[in-house]
């Protein structure tokens, strides 16, 4: 599966939200400071984990068009050099 740029940037945004607002509201949860540094540091492996998986979509789909990008190049390269020998006889 892979992400659009619209979807990429949507996401990236909830989890920012996500974050912003877990951290909000631990300010305000009545946990004792040990199992609040628990839970931050669990959410933030998971927020990490998150953004590694998208990143590497992101990588994926780069190279997906550069490959198409070349290939279409390379076809190009190829009808221009087929035009010039026919123009030269």
């Amino acid at each position: 599966m892979h992400m659009s740029d619209e979807d990429t940037g949507k996401f990236l945004w909830f989890v920012a939200g996500a974050a912003v607002g877990a951290s909000i509201a631990l300010l305000f949860a009545p946990a004792s400071g040990k199992e609040t540094r628990r839970y931050i540091s669990k959410k933030a492996c998971e927020g990490r984990e998150a953004l590694s998986d998208t990143g590497k979509e992101i990588a994926d789909k780069g190279r997906d068009l550069y490959d198409k990008g070349r290939k279409l190049a390379d076809e190009a390269a190829d009808m221009f050099e087929r035009g010039r020998k026919l123009v030269e006889g």
